[in-house]
């Protein structure tokens, strides 16, 4: 598993100041309002910035960090992903998993290997899984609901799902 998570991507400088536009790469934007440190590339390594304000302005969160004072500074880091570290992220609640570790899981239904995770889709509902067999060039979308998923084995990289009728003959 990785040692940070994404929770937002640069998108431009905002102002003269150093302050940043940000897109949320998170389906929690309530961890904006306590996100006290971020890390990002900085110059080609990774450097940690303390938050020093961060608020909500449309679609994108606007977030000032300590070190960046001008819009050239800002620049520095425009299409960069803002990190935190694994430790300090959210806790989850039972059978829910951050994307970053779903993505590769191989697919299995009654040990019959369906594919890999390449993508996760949102709906308004529930996730959708993107499972892609390059194999048979075959892309199955797997709802993630508790019916189909049976078990998730960040360990050993595998989930087990019971696939709903007729989708495996789509």
């Amino acid at each position: 598993m990785k040692d940070y998570l994404a929770v937002g991507k640069v998108t431009s400088p905002h102002g003269v100041k150093g302050e940043l536009r940000v897109l949320p790469l998170t389906s929690d934007l309530s961890r904006f309002d306590y996100l006290l440190y971020v890390t990002t590339n900085w110059e080609g390594e990774l450097k940690e910035f303390r938050v020093t304000s961060a608020r909500l302005h449309k679609n994108l969160v606007l977030m000032k960090l300590k070190g960046i004072d001008t819009r050239d500074d800002a620049e520095k880091i425009k299409g960069q992903e803002l990190l935190v570290e694994r430790k300090h992220a959210r806790k989850l609640e039972e059978d829910e998993y951050f994307i970053c570790d779903i993505i590769g899981l191989e697919v299995f239904e009654d040990d019959v290997f369906l594919g890999v995770i390449t993508d996760v889709l949102h709906t308004g509902s529930n996730d959708v899984y993107v499972v892609e067999n390059k194999e048979n060039r075959k892309e199955i979308l797997l709802p993630a609901l508790k019916s189909v998923i049976l078990e998730v084995n960040l360990e050993n990289k595998r989930m087990k799902v019971k696939l709903p009728e007729g989708l495996d003959e789509i």
